[in-house]
């Protein structure tokens, strides 16, 4: 899969600093990202850095937006779907992953939205979690903005080290 992507990519640079957005909003999104491994926009922000296809603080703050509109998304079908949720073949088939999301917002509030953000199993399932609980709207959005910011300087920092780490001029 990261082959075709990157061979894609290569063909189309002009348009593909647009799959950072698209990726970070997959791994993102509950259902989809417990199946889009968080690994490929590592990858890929690695390979356009390397390759000098696009700006790291560009594809920073697109994967930032992308990210937390896959959360968003989460968030809005937690709260529509409420405990209804737990009915679907997804959430079931991942039972183990969604009680920890579940005891992870339980125990730490609002903390969780940071915590989860930075735990790619669970990723996915916390916003829809805390849509379940009914977590404010506003609060959520603010946290879920600056928890994306801090993850997005961390993808940063990633692609930055192992840049210097493998590529060392």
């Amino acid at each position: 899969m990261i082959d075709s992507i990157l061979a894609w990519a290569g063909e189309h640079r002009e348009q593909a600093v647009f799959l950072v957005p698209l990726l970070a909003f997959m791994e993102t999104c509950v259902g989809v990202g417990l199946i889009v491994p968080s690994l490929l926009i590592v990858v890929v922000t690695s390979v356009f850095y390397a390759n000098d296809w696009a700006n790291i603080w560009l594809m920073a703050a697109m994967a930032m937006v992308g990210s937390s509109l896959g959360d968003h998304v989460g968030y809005y079908a937690g709260r529509g779907i409420g405990q209804r949720i737990h009915g679907w073949r997804i959430i079931q088939r991942n039972a183990k992953r969604w009680e920890r999301a579940e005891t992870m917002v339980r125990s730490y509030g609002v903390f969780a939205i940071f915590i989860g953000r930075f735990i790619p199993a669970i990723r996915s399932l916390v916003p829809a979690m805390m849509g379940v609980t009914r977590f404010d709207r506003l609060r959520y959005t603010l946290y879920d903005v600056a928890a994306c910011s801090l993850w997005a300087l961390g993808l940063v920092a990633i692609v930055q080290g192992a840049h210097t780490l493998f590529l060392p001029s």
